[in-house]
């Protein structure tokens, strides 16, 4: 098994993790904001027999390097598709590539698509949308105008507010409260993938993160969907609370070589509650598409 990692050098002397496990055409997953590589670990698990599978942080996320200047610095969608472009190059990937996004990272592998169409081979959006994510949070019309005073707090306050965002992550009720709300699917999820996540959080530059949501939020692809002319399997939740179903069908609806697959029942977190499910439903994708590499047959797993 092919393992390999390092950091991509960006202009401004960051350096951008990744790592690649196994061999063969490349699938490249693209984490939601304010997650690290440990999202998809069931997917490098499955694919990496027959696939090169390379994860990778933002700037701020995981292991990559966090601007000086927070609030200054460039966090958008648009530049994540340029990180990722900067990944793929320093870690020699040539070919088209599957590219797989969760959550905001569905918005980046559709930027990448729109800004380098020649270096994706096939698109997997999974639990996001595609058009300004903060309209349509949890279905309500106050989501935006409650970001913007939690955002406009932490910029009054400076470091010491947002720290205190630190211990609700930290705290043991955490991990009761998501799956209470019904934000994680309380027989599915595991405890160990959720406290990964709750981890990453408290260790993240809050900044980092309202930055990052901030810019994304009028981040916007409705023009440029019927325009990709990639092969794309849109994957939903049907209870996903951060992202709306209806968006995942919207997004299905504008792009006009795509499949639609919804999770009965899957929540935002989906991808670690029914990894096999997903896991499989991609295979079937990039099998009929022609991408698939040699595999032994699903029932012989």
């Amino acid at each position: 098994m092919t393992i390999q990692s390092g950091f991509a050098q960006t202009d401004d002397g960051l350096g951008l993790y990744w790592r690649s496990v196994g061999e063969g055409p490349p699938i490249v997953c693209c984490n939601g904001v304010g997650v690290s590589t440990f999202f998809f670990k069931y997917v490098v698990r499955h694919f990496r027999k027959n696939f090169r599978v390379i994860v990778w942080d933002y700037r701020g996320h995981g292991l990559s390097g966090t601007p000086a200047d927070v609030r200054g610095s460039d966090l958008s969608v648009e530049q994540n598709a340029r990180d990722l472009a900067l990944v793929l190059d320093t870690a020699g990937v040539s070919e088209p590539a599957i590219l797989m996004g969760h959550s905001m990272g569905c918005q980046v592998i559709l930027e990448f698509a729109k800004q380098q169409p020649a270096r994706v081979a096939a698109l997997v959006p999974m639990f996001g949308t595609f058009s300004r994510p903060l309209d349509s949070f949890m279905d309500s019309p106050y989501s935006r105008r409650a970001f913007s005073i939690l955002n406009a707090v932490a910029k009054i306050g400076g470091r010491n507010t947002a720290r205190m965002m630190r211990p609700i992550y930290a705290s043991p009720l955490s991990f009761a409260v998501g799956r209470g709300t019904g934000l994680v699917d309380k027989y599915y999820c595991q405890r160990r993938d959720l406290e990964n996540y709750l981890d990453h959080m408290v260790h993240l530059d809050p900044h980092v993160f309202l930055r990052m949501c901030e810019l994304m939020a009028d981040h916007d692809l409705t023009d440029f969907l019927p325009t990709c002319d990639a092969p794309t399997l849109v994957i939903a939740g049907e209870n996903d609370l951060f992202t709306p179903l209806h968006r995942s069908e919207k997004m299905a609806e504008l792009l006009p070589f795509s499949e639609l697959f919804i999770l009965a029942e899957g929540s935002h977190a989906a991808i670690v509650e029914y990894p096999d499910t997903i896991n499989r439903r991609v295979e079937r994708f990039l099998a009929r598409n022609g991408l698939l590499a040699e595999a032994e047959p699903l029932a012989a797993r």
